[in-house]
C-alpha cells in the first residue's frame, strides 16, 4: 500500500493551476479558471487513487479517465506531463497548430480515448467502456470529470439511466460543481441536494465532498465499487479557486490571463506549489489482454437466387454469422431490435448485446466508448433517429472512433408508418462526417458482406437497410470493397447509365426490362458505396452512354446519391440528372409512395425518354 501525502497532493493541485495559467497565457486563449476549479479533482485521481502506467496510457487495464468538460484541457494536458508522459515545457505549445495539445482534447493524443468538448458526451463513453471492462473481466475503472453546467443536457441523464440500470460499480462521475456557466451562473448553482436528487433517482451512490479539501475527496474515492451502483462523486468547487481575483467571479469563463494578471496569479499559487516528479503511481493489475485483431476469415454467406429478404433482416444475420469467429464484434439497439434485426445477434451473444432503450444520443455513445477499447461496435436504429444523435456522430468523427451504424427503416418504400419514421435525410447526415464511409447494399448478398467489410475497416462506417424484402441478386462469393459499385446491365449501344442503390436498383432493373422491349438499352448501377463512391466504373459506363447519368434514390435530394455523383462526375464533363422524393411524403403502400414521388420503374422509364 501506497502512503499517500495530502500535502503534496495539494502542492501538485496548485502546480497543475499554475500550468493551465501560463499554458493559457502563452496560447492568449483557452479556459484557465475552468482548469483552477477542477485541480483538486484531478491532482487527488491523478497521483492519489487512479491505478495507470503513465508511460503507456493504451494500456488495456489502466483505469480510464475522460475529461467530458473538455474546455478544462490545459489541466488534462498538466496532468499528463507532470506524470511523466511528456516534458512540462510542452504545455507551452497549447493550442497552436503545430501541436497535438488543441483547445479542446483528440485522440491525437494518446491519453484521449475520444474528442471532448461538447458537452454531454462523456458519460455515455464513459458507460461504454465500463461495460466492456465487465465484457472483458478487467478490473479497472472508468472516471467521467462532467462540469455543472452540462447536466443540462438530455444526454447526461440518458447514461445516468443506463449506467444506473447495469450496477456499472466500476464507473465514477465527478461533477465540478463550480457554479458558473459561460454566460451566467447554473440553472442549479450550488444546490448540491437537487443533483443528488438527480443522480440516486437514477440508481447511483451519490457523495458529495467539498472539491478543494483533497483529504476528503481521497477518502470518498476510497469507497470506488463499495457496491453494485455506479458512483457519484459532486464536488462542490469555485471556479477560478486558488488565485483570490479570480476566485468565484462571474465574467472569466474562456478568458486568458494577461502577462501580468498572469505573473499576480503565479505569485499566489508558487509558494504552495509542488511537481509530482518522482512519484510513485500504482500500476494496473496484470490481466490479460483481450483480443483485439479479427479472424482471417468469415463464415460463407449462403443465399438462393431469387430469394426475397430485406437488407435489414440481412444486416442481422450477418451480426449474428460474423459472431461466430469474431469476439470483439459487440452490438446495441434503441429498442428497435425487432426491426432492425439486431435481435439475432442478441440470442446468440447475449453477453455481447446492451440494450439502449430509446435513447440515441446515450446509444452512439455508448458504442463510442466500447470502440475505444478494442471493441467493433455496432449500434442500430431507425435510420431517421440517428438525427437525434447527429452531434455524437459528429465528434465521434472528430475522435476518429471505430463506430458502426446500422440505420433501417429508410425511404418512403417503408410505406404506411408514414414520414416521421421515413430515413430520407440520412446519407445527407452521414456523407459529411470526418472519416466516414457509408454504403447503402441492395440484396442479402451485399449486405452481409457490406457487414463484413465494416469490421474490417477501421473508423465511422454507415450501413443504410431497407424495409421490404427484395431479391437476391449477386452470387454468395460476390466481394463488394468499399468505394467500389457494381455494373449489374449493360451492353452495346445503352442510352444513358442509370445509377441507383437499394430499392431503387430493383426498380431501375425493372425500368431495363420494359425498355428493352422498346429496344432502349440502358446501363444499370448498383452504388452500394455512396462514400467513397465508385466514381471511375460510373465514369467510365457514362462515358460510353455520351456522358449521360440518371441517379434515382429513395431519399431527399439534398445530399443523397445524385448530389455524390454529381460532385464526382461534373468536372469530366458528364451530366447528371436526378429523380429523388421531392415534397413531403404521407403514408401509403410502399408502391404508391415510390409512384408518387417519382421513383419506380415508370418514372425512370419516362424520364430516359425525355432524355431523348
Amino acid at each position: 500500500m501506497i502512503e499517500i501525502d495530502v500535502e503534496l497532493l495539494k502542492g501538485i493541485a496548485n502546480q497543475l493551476r499554475i500550468h493551465s495559467i501560463t499554458a493559457t497565457t502563452a496560447a492568449g486563449s483557452g479556459h484557465p479558471t475552468s482548469c483552477l476549479s477542477a485541480a483538486d479533482l484531478v491532482a487527488a485521481l491523478f497521483f492519489g487513487h487512479m491505478r495507470y502506467d503513465p508511460q503507456h496510457p493504451h494500456f488495456h487495464n489502466n483505469d480510464r479517465f475522460i475529461l467530458s468538460k473538455g474546455h478544462a484541457a490545459p489541466l488534462l494536458y498538466a496532468a499528463w506531463a507532470e506524470a511523466g508522459l511528456f516534458p512540462v515545457e510542452t504545455l507551452l505549445q497549447l493550442r497552436k497548430y503545430t501541436s497535438d495539445l488543441e483547445g479542446h482534447p483528440t485522440p491525437r493524443l494518446a491519453f484521449a480515448d475520444v474528442a471532448t468538448g461538447s458537452l454531454g458526451q462523456g458519460l455515455s463513453v464513459g458507460v461504454g467502456v465500463a461495460l466492456a471492462a465487465r465484457l472483458d473481466q478487467l478490473d479497472y475503472n472508468t472516471y467521467v470529470l462532467l462540469g455543472d453546467g452540462e447536466t443540462a443536457e438530455g444526454s447526461v441523464w440518458e447514461a445516468a439511466a443506463l449506467a444506473g440500470m447495469q450496477k456499472l460499480n466500476n464507473l465514477i462521475a465527478l461533477v465540478d460543481v463550480n457554479r458558473l456557466g459561460q454566460s451566467q451562473a447554473t440553472a442549479l448553482g450550488h444546490d448540491i441536494a437537487t443533483y443528488r436528487k438527480r443522480f440516486e433517482s437514477f440508481g447511483w451512490r451519490v457523495e458529495d465532498v467539498d472539491g478543494h479539501d483533497i483529504e476528503e475527496i481521497l477518502e470518498v474515492l476510497g469507497g470506488v465499487g463499495l457496491n453494485e451502483q455506479p458512483l457519484c462523486i459532486l464536488a462542490k468547487t469555485y471556479k477560478g479557486a486558488g488565485v483570490s481575483f479570480l476566485q468565484d467571479l462571474d465574467g472569466w469563463h474562456g478568458k486568458a490571463l494577461n502577462q501580468d494578471e498572469a505573473a499576480r496569479a503565479l505569485a499566489e499559487l508558487r509558494p504552495s506549489a509542488r511537481s509530482a516528479a518522482g512519484m510513485t503511481i500504482p500500476p494496473p493489475s496484470p490481466r490479460p489482454a483481450p483480443v483485439t485483431e479479427g479472424p482471417a476469415t468469415f463464415p460463407p454467406v449462403a443465399y438462393q437466387a431469387g430469394q426475397s429478404i430485406a437488407t435489414r433482416e440481412a444486416y442481422g444475420n450477418a451480426l449474428a454469422r460474423i459472431g461466430e469467429v469474431d469476439p470483439r464484434l459487440v452490438a446495441m439497439d434503441g429498442d428497435t431490435k425487432n426491426s432492425t434485426f439486431a435481435e439475432k445477434f442478441l440470442k446468440k451473444f447475449p453477453e455481447r448485446f446492451t440494450e439502449c432503450y430509446i435513447a440515441e444520443q446515450n446509444l452512439v455513445g455508448v458504442a463510442v466508448g466500447f470502440g475505444t477499447r478494442g471493441k467493433v461496435p455496432f449500434a442500430s436504429t431507425f435510420a431517421c433517429f440517428f438525427s437525434r444523435a447527429y452531434d455524437q456522430i459528429r465528434v465521434a468523427g472528430i475522435s476518429q472512433a471505430n463506430l458502426k451504424l446500422a440505420g433501417s427503416h429508410v425511404g418512403v418504400s417503408i410505406g404506411e408508418d408514414g414520414p416521421t419514421q421515413m430515413g430520407l435525410e440520412d446519407l445527407a447526415m452521414m456523407r459529411p462526417v470526418a472519416g466516414s464511409v457509408v454504403l447503402y447494399p441492395s440484396d442479402a448478398v451485399s449486405t452481409e458482406k457490406l457487414v463484413e467489410e465494416m469490421v474490417r475497416h477501421r473508423g465511422i462506417c454507415y450501413l443504410r437497410t431497407s424495409r421490404p424484402k427484395t431479391p437476391v441478386l449477386y452470387r454468395n462469393d460476390e466481394p463488394f470493397p468499399i468505394g467500389g459499385a457494381k455494373i449489374v446491365r449493360q451492353q452495346a449501344g445503352d442510352k444513358i447509365t442509370v445509377v441507383a442503390a437499394g430499392i431503387t436498383l430493383h426498380e431501375a432493373l425493372k425500368a431495363a426490362a420494359m425498355l428493352a422491349q422498346e429496344g432502349i438499352g440502358i446501363t444499370v448501377i448498383d452504388a452500394y458505396s455512396i462514400k467513397p463512391l465508385g466514381k471511375d466504373i460510373i465514369q467510365a459506363a457514362a462515358h460510353k452512354t455520351g456522358n449521360q447519368v440518371l441517379t434515382v434514390e429513395d431519399h431527399y435530394p439534398e445530399g443523397g446519391l445524385g448530389d455524390a455523383v454529381a460532385g464526382e462526375l461534373s468536372s469530366a464533363g458528364i451530366k447528371v440528372h436526378k429523380l429523388a422524393v421531392n415534397g413531403l411524403p404521407r403514408s401509403g403502400k410502399p408502391e404508391e409512395l415510390l409512384a408518387k414521388f417519382a421513383i419506380n420503374a415508370d418514372a425512370i422509364v419516362a424520364k430516359v425518354k425525355a432524355l431523348g
